[in-house]
C-alpha cells in the first residue's frame, strides 16, 4: 500500500492545471486519451446516479469542457441510456481534441435554446470549466437558469458553469451541481464559498496525470486543502520523562472586568490541546474575578500597566502569547499590545489586539519587525480594518489570493476567518478549511481558537501547521457537537478529538 503523500491535499489553481495538462501531454499520453478518461468518470458518476432508464441531457460548450460531455454521451448512449446532446454554437467550429470526440458521437445534436431539462432524469453540465473569465450571457445563460429552475440533479464536469475555479465566486447565471467531476487535484474554487456550495459533492478522477505533470521541482505544491495529513508530522509529541514546561507555558492577556470569559475560553482551549501552564495576565482590579473562576488548573497574575507586562513577557519559561479576546481598546490595552509585539515569543493576535494594531502604524510597524511568530486571526470585519488600505490585498480576486498577499505583507500568518477559512504563511503557503458548521457562528467560539493555536505553538509547533490544526480541530469539534452548541463546550471536546486528528492518515 502507498504512503500518502502531502501532495495529496494539494490545489492547482486554472493554469497549474493547465500546465499539468501539457506536461502529460508531452510526457507521451495524448490529451485525446484525458478527454476520454475525464468522459468515462463523468458518464460513471451519471451511472451512480441515476436508474437504467433514466434519460439524460448532456450541454455541451464549445471547448474542452464540452469534449469530455461528448465523451461522456457516446458512453452512455453505448451502455444503453436515452441521451440528448445539446450543443453551444456549431458542432463543425469545435477544435482539437473536442472536435474529435464530437466526430465519434453519432447521436443528433440539439440547439441549447429549445432544450426543456425538466423532461431529463439527470443533466451533465459540460458547457464552461474552470477558466471561464466572463460572464455567462445570452442563449447560455438562459439555458442555466432553465437547468436550475428545473429542480433537476447536476453532474457538473470540472466545475459548474460560470463558477471560476481559481476564486470559487461567480458573476451572474451559474449551474448549482449534485455532483462535480473534477480530475487530478481539485482547485481553489471547489472549496471556497460559495464555490464550495455550488458543486455540490466533489468527485476527484484519476485521468493518468502523474505527480511529477502537476508538481515538478519547479513547481512544488503551495496551496492544499487544510486536513491532518498536513501537519501531523509536526503535531507536538511528548516523552515519558517531559514536565510541565517543558510542554510549553502560555500567557494569556486579559483586560477589564467586562470581559472576564473571553480569555479565559481561550486559556482553557491552550491547556486542553497540551500547553503544560497557562496562566492569565490580568488587570489588578480583575484578579479577584479570574481567582473565583475555574478551571483551577488556570494560574492568574496581576499585570498593571504594559511596564509590567513586559516582564512577565520576559520569563525565559514563556512559551507562546495570546492577546485580544476582550482585551479591550483603550491605553493600558494599547500598552499590551505594543509589549508583545516587543518580545520574542510567538503570539497570538485576536479580536481587540487586531484592532489595535488596525488603528496605529507603529504598532502594524512592530508586527513586521518582530523576529518571533505571529498568528493573526481576523474575520472579514477585522481583516478589511487592518488592510483595506494597502491595494494590492484590496485588488485580489479571492479570499485566498487576499490571505495570501495579507500574509506577505504583515510577516504573519494569517487566519482568515469565516465558513472557507483560509490560512497563509509569509512565505506564499495557503490552506483551506472545509472543516465546521454554522453552530460555531457564536460568541466566544473565536476566542477558543486563539487559544488552541497559541497551545500548539507553545509546544513548538510551527505557526502554519499550528494556526491548520487549530482550524482544523475547531472546526471536526463543531461538526460533532453540532447545533445547540456554545463555546464553553468547545475545548473539553476538542480534547477529545485530539486522537482523531493524531490518528487520521487519509485527507479528510
Amino acid at each position: 500500500m502507498s504512503v500518502p503523500a502531502i501532495t495529496d491535499l494539494a490545489l492547482l489553481d486554472v493554469a497549474g492545471m493547465a500546465a499539468a495538462d501539457a506536461s502529460a501531454i508531452a510526457a507521451g499520453t495524448p490529451g485525446a486519451v484525458l478527454m476520454e478518461r475525464a468522459g468515462k468518470a463523468v458518464a460513471d458518476a451519471v451511472d451512480r446516479r441515476t436508474p437504467p432508464g433514466a434519460r439524460i441531457l448532456v450541454l455541451c460548450g464549445p471547448g474542452n469542457n464540452g469534449g469530455d460531455g461528448f465523451v461522456a454521451a457516446r458512453l452512455l448512449a453505448r451502455r444503453g441510456r436515452p441521451v440528448t446532446l445539446g450543443l453551444v454554437g456549431d458542432r463543425d467550429r469545435l477544435a482539437g481534441d473536442a472536435a474529435t470526440m464530437a466526430q465519434l458521437w453519432t447521436g443528433s445534436v440539439e440547439p441549447i435554446a429549445g432544450i426543456v431539462p425538466e423532461a431529463y432524469g439527470l443533466i451533465v453540465d459540460a458547457l464552461f470549466g474552470a477558466g471561464l473569465t466572463r460572464p455567462l450571457d445570452g442563449e447560455v445563460a438562459l439555458a442555466v437558469e432553465a437547468v436550475t429552475a428545473s429542480g433537476r440533479p447536476v453532474v457538473a464536469v470540472d466545475v459548474p458553469s460560470g463558477l471560476s475555479g481559481d476564486t470559487g465566486r461567480h458573476d451572474g447565471a451559474v449551474i448549482r451541481a449534485t455532483e462535480t467531476v473534477t480530475f487530478f487535484r481539485p482547485k481553489p474554487g471547489h472549496l471556497l464559498l460559495p464555490g464550495r456550495a455550488l458543486c455540490g459533492t466533489l468527485t476527484l478522477a484519476d485521468i493518468g496525470i502523474g505527480i511529477e505533470h502537476g508538481f515538478p521541482p519547479d513547481r512544488p505544491a503551495f496551496m492544499f486543502r487544510n486536513a491532518p495529513m498536513l501537519w501531523q508530522a509536526e503535531w507536538p509529541i511528548h516523552a515519558a520523562d517531559t514536565h510541565k514546561f517543558r510542554r510549553g507555558t502560555v500567557l494569556v492577556v486579559a483586560g477589564g472586568l467586562e470581559g472576564v470569559g473571553a480569555p479565559r475560553l481561550g486559556a482553557r482551549a491552550a491547556l486542553r490541546v497540551g500547553a503544560g501552564l497557562v496562566t492569565i495576565a490580568c488587570p489588578p482590579e480583575t484578579l479577584s474575578a479570574h481567582a473565583a473562576r475555574g478551571p483551577d488548573a488556570l494560574m492568574q497574575r496581576s499585570v498593571a500597566d504594559g511596564e509590567a507586562l513586559g516582564r512577565v513577557l520576559a520569563q525565559p519559561r514563556l512559551s507562546a502569547v495570546l492577546i485580544g479576546p476582550a482585551l479591550g481598546l483603550d491605553a493600558r490595552a494599547r500598552e499590551a499590545v505594543a509589549a508583545v509585539l516587543r518580545t520574542e515569543r510567538p503570539a497570538v493576535f485576536d479580536a481587540d489586539a487586531l484592532t489595535l494594531i488596525a488603528q496605529s502604524g507603529s504598532l502594524l510597524h512592530g508586527l513586521r519587525r518582530r523576529g518571533a511568530a505571529s498568528v493573526m486571526t481576523p474575520h472579514e470585519g477585522e481583516f478589511a480594518r487592518l488592510f483595506g488600505s494597502v491595494e494590492d490585498i484590496v485588488q485580489a480576486d479571492s479570499k485566498l489570493a487576499k490571505a495570501r498577499r495579507a500574509a506577505a505583507h504583515s510577516g504573519a500568518v494569517i487566519v482568515l476567518k469565516g465558513s472557507d477559512t483560509v490560512i497563509a504563511c509569509p512565505n506564499g503557503r495557503a490552506a483551506i478549511n472545509t472543516t465546521g458548521t454554522p453552530a460555531l457562528a457564536t460568541a466566544g467560539s473565536g476566542d477558543v481558537l486563539g487559544g488552541l493555536i497559541a497551545g500548539l505553538l507553545a509546544q513548538g509547533m510551527p505557526a502554519f501547521e499550528a494556526a491548520c490544526a487549530a482550524v482544523w480541530l475547531h472546526g471536526r469539534t463543531g461538526e460533532v457537537l453540532g447545533p445547540g452548541l456554545i463555546a464553553d463546550d468547545l475545548p473539553e471536546a476538542a480534547a477529545r478529538l485530539l486522537a482523531e486528528a493524531m490518528s487520521s492518515a487519509a485527507p479528510g
